[in-house]
C-alpha cells in the first residue's frame, strides 16, 4: 500500500512538473514594441493558460529562422516577422502552415477570415499589426518645419545628419517618392534598371550625411541625442519616444510606407501546439485592440478598431497617431510584398555594393 502511494505521488508530481514546464519562446523586435506585446499578449496568455512566455528579441526575427531550421536546432516557437519575410519563409518550407479555422471569430460572430484586413492572413502567417516606415525630426534641432518626403533628402534646406535603415527596402521607395514619383507608380519604376539607378542617385545626394541604423530602437535615440536631425523610423517607436518619454520628436507622414507584421511558427518548433494557442489568443479582437493602447500600430482586425481608445497615459487618443488614420494616408505607399519577395536579394546586393563604394 505504501509503495502504491509513493508511486502515485511520483506520478502526480511528474504531471505537475510537466504542467510547469509548458512554455512558448516568442521572438520579436525589442523596445517599446516588445513591451506592447508583453502587456497585451504575454501576460494575459500566461494568466489564462499557465503557459510561460520566454520573450527574446532580434534586430530582425526572420534572420535566425532559416539557420535554426536547417541546423535542426530550433529554439524559437513564434516569431514576429515582416510580410515579405513571412511569404518567403513559407515558400521555402521553413515555417509551419497555420490552420486559420483555429482563430476566434469577432465579437459579433464574423469569422476571422472575414474580420482580418486584406492580406493579414496567409498560409503560414497571421497578421497582428499595420505599421509604417516614416521619417521624423527633432524639433529642437531643425529650423523650419519639414512636411514632405522630399525634405528628408534636402540637406541644403534642412542641414544635418540623416538616420536611415541599413536596408534597400523602404529606403529605395522613399528615395523615388522624394524624386517626384507618385506613390502608385513607385514599384513600376523600381522594377526597371533605370528606376533603380534613379533611386540610388537620390541616395547619393545625402550619402555623406547618413548615419545607418539596424535596430528599431536606434532612430529615436539618434534623434534624442542630436546625432541626426531627421531619421527614417518605425512610426510606433517615434510615438513612444514623443508621448511616453516627452522627446521633441515629430512624425512626417508624407511618403510613409505601410506594412504588416505577422506571427509565424518555425518548422520544428519545440512547442508547436502551444505556439498555435498563443497565436490564436494574441490575435483575437480584444488583444489586438489592447496592444494599440501601448503603441501606435493599427490592429490587423477590423473589429478591433472601435475598441482602440486612449494610450496608457489615459489622455492621448491613439486614433490620430495610427498610420491608417485618414489624414496620414494622403501620400502613403503600401509595401508591395510580392515585389520584395522577388527582388530582395538582387536589390540588397546592389545596396551593399553601393554602401561599400
Amino acid at each position: 500500500m505504501k509503495l502504491k502511494s509513493v508511486l502515485m505521488a511520483t506520478a502526480l508530481s511528474g504531471v505537475a512538473l510537466g504542467a510547469q514546464a509548458q512554455e512558448v519562446t516568442v521572438m520579436s523586435w525589442g523596445g517599446a514594441y516588445t513591451k506592447s506585446q508583453v502587456e497585451a499578449y504575454h501576460k494575459p496568455f500566461t494568466a489564462e493558460t499557465g503557459i510561460k512566455i520566454n520573450s527574446v528579441d532580434a534586430d530582425n526575427p526572420a534572420t535566425p529562422i532559416k539557420a535554426q531550421v536547417e541546423a535542426g536546432n530550433v529554439s524559437i516557437d513564434v516569431a514576429d516577422v515582416e510580410f515579405s519575410d513571412a511569404v518567403r519563409l513559407c515558400d521555402e518550407g521553413l515555417i509551419e502552415p497555420i490552420d486559420l479555422s483555429m482563430l476566434p471569430a469577432a465579437p459579433d460572430g464574423t469569422p476571422a477570415t472575414e474580420d482580418f484586413i486584406e492580406g493579414a492572413l496567409q498560409d503560414c502567417a497571421v497578421g497582428s499589426i499595420v505599421w509604417s516606415t516614416i521619417y521624423a525630426y527633432n524639433s529642437s534641432n531643425v529650423d523650419g518645419t519639414p512636411t514632405t518626403i522630399g525634405d528628408f533628402f534636402d540637406t541644403e534646406k534642412f542641414p544635418g545628419k540623416r538616420g536611415v535603415r541599413k536596408s534597400a527596402k523602404a529606403t529605395l521607395e522613399m528615395a523615388l517618392m522624394a524624386d517626384g514619383v507618385p506613390a502608385g507608380e513607385v514599384y513600376d519604376v523600381l522594377d526597371t534598371p533605370e528606376g533603380v539607378d534613379r533611386a540610388f542617385a537620390v541616395l547619393d545626394r545625402i550619402k555623406d550625411d547618413i548615419v545607418w541604423w539596424e535596430a528599431g530602437a536606434q532612430p529615436p535615440q539618434l534623434l534624442a541625442d542630436g546625432e541626426v536631425v531627421m531619421a527614417t523610423a518605425y512610426n510606433g517607436r517615434i510615438f513612444n519616444a514623443a508621448v511616453a518619454e516627452n522627446q521633441p520628436l515629430e512624425v512626417v507622414w508624407d511618403g510613409q510606407i505601410l506594412d504588416f507584421d505577422l506571427f509565424v511558427v518555425p518548422k520544428g518548433a519545440p512547442n508547436k501546439d502551444n505556439a498555435m494557442k498563443f497565436i490564436a489568443f494574441s490575435t483575437d479582437t480584444q488583444r489586438l485592440a489592447d496592444q494599440a493602447s501601448w503603441i501606435s500600430y493599427g490592429p490587423a482586425r477590423k473589429s478591433s478598431g472601435e475598441l482602440v481608445g486612449l494610450f496608457m497615459d489615459g489622455k492621448t487618443q491613439m486614433g490620430p497617431h495610427m498610420p491608417t488614420a485618414a489624414a496620414n494616408l494622403e501620400n502613403a505607399l503600401v509595401n508591395n510584398f510580392e515585389f520584395w519577395v522577388d527582388k530582395d536579394a538582387e536589390l540588397n546586393e546592389r545596396f551593399n555594393a553601393w554602401l561599400a563604394n
